[in-house]
């Protein structure tokens, strides 16, 4: 108001403070001009060199990531098995079959249960080496019951799966992925994938992702590239499309090349169980488990391999109003991990080059 009355009666903004009478709104808005001079402009001009400064590290950033990305494509580098795959056989014992445990975190997926199941019900690996959890967070009894359904359905065609539905969801998903591992059976198996129940993975997945684990007893994480059947749906879709194969053509392939560390991505990855044991396992500590779970790995010396090859259908958010929500976990997250973790990093004798929470 009193800029409003300032700029009504044409005051000079530069002299009005030495110059107006100390009497009425001139007196107010001589004070306020003192005040914004003397406090509020260092501020403002603090906050904007502290932005120009981000952005010129934020842009050297993305330039030295572009930069790798170019050399990986022209000296055409990517992760190499350690051993030869053994060709495809039914024995078990013929080829590298090690037990795997499919998980399948959802809540209230009416919508796209029976595609997830479907798909991780038929993996290319032998029945007997592989298990399928489908850990079912759901509060609508309808939804509860359909998915319930559609694993007896599989159940009967003779695919390794259960069903487990909490009724404490303590911890969201991070406390369903935990439950999970507490079951007495884990024991039995040594690697752990991990879909959300909007990823469709193909049928060879685990033939491409699990054999990179073979006598490579560092390596605790394989995560795969997403790839989206809506990107084309609307505008919002092919801008996320857009930013998001920025994120695993270059961002995760560079990182995971030259600093052998990227973020886990939630989902279509591929874990050693020991390597998430001796990590802590899963906290419900912050939003962002998946990227928790990593860093902690990569303190404990852990390696990683991210496969841009090896792809994982899933879909985009189509309104805005499911991109924001994403969009808040995915940046409020990594905050507050950062803070939860900085005494570990600093302490961790892994040297970290880069902590990117993108």
């Amino acid at each position: 108001a009193v800029e409003l009355a300032a700029r009504f009666h044409g005051w000079d903004l530069a002299a009005s403070a030495l110059a107006l009478p100390i009497i009425g709104v001139e007196s107010l808005y001589a004070s306020w001009l003192r005040l914004r001079a003397a406090y509020l402009a260092p501020l403002l001009q603090f906050l904007t060199d502290a932005c120009v400064v981000l952005f010129l590290i934020q842009s050297a950033d993305r330039l030295i990531q572009c930069l790798g990305s170019f050399y990986i494509t022209v000296k055409r580098i990517k992760p190499r098995l350690k051993s030869p795959a053994l060709p495809d056989a039914e024995d078990p014992d013929a080829g590298y079959y090690p037990m795997v445990l499919v998980q399948i975190p959802m809540c209230n997926e009416k919508e796209v249960y029976q595609q997830s199941i479907a798909a991780v019900c038929n993996l290319d690996w032998p029945r007997s080496n592989f298990l399928v959890q489908v850990l079912d967070d759901s509060d609508d009894p309808t939804t509860q019951s359909l998915i319930r359904e559609e694993v007896a359905k599989w159940q009967q065609t003779g695919a390794r799966i259960l069903y487990r539905h909490r009724v404490l969801r303590d911890g969201y998903k991070a406390g369903n992925l935990k439950s999970a591992m507490a079951c007495s059976y884990v024991k039995d198996y040594e690697f752990v994938a991990i879909f959300d129940a909007d990823f469709q993975p193909n049928p060879d997945f685990l033939k491409r992702t699990v054999p990179h684990f073979k006598d490579n007893d560092e390596l605790g994480l394989v995560q795969a590239r997403w790839s989206f059947v809506n990107k084309d749906e609307n505008l919002l879709t092919r801008l996320q499309n857009i930013n998001l194969c920025f994120h695993f053509e270059v961002e995760q392939q560079v990182n995971g090349v030259f600093l052998n560390f990227f973020g886990f991505n939630g989902t279509a990855g591929v874990w050693r169980i020991k390597a998430l044991e001796e990590s802590g396992g899963w906290m419900e500590r912050t939003t962002v488990e998946d990227m928790d779970i990593a860093v902690r790995a990569h303190l404990h010396g852990w390696k990683f391999i991210f496969l841009n090859d090896v792809e994982c259908q899933c879909e985009l958010p189509e309104s805005y109003e499911a991109y924001r929500k994403q969009q808040h976990r995915w940046h409020s997250g990594p905050m507050q991990l950062f803070r939860l973790c900085i005494p570990d990093i600093i302490k961790s004798k892994v040297l970290l080059c880069s902590f990117s929470c993108t």
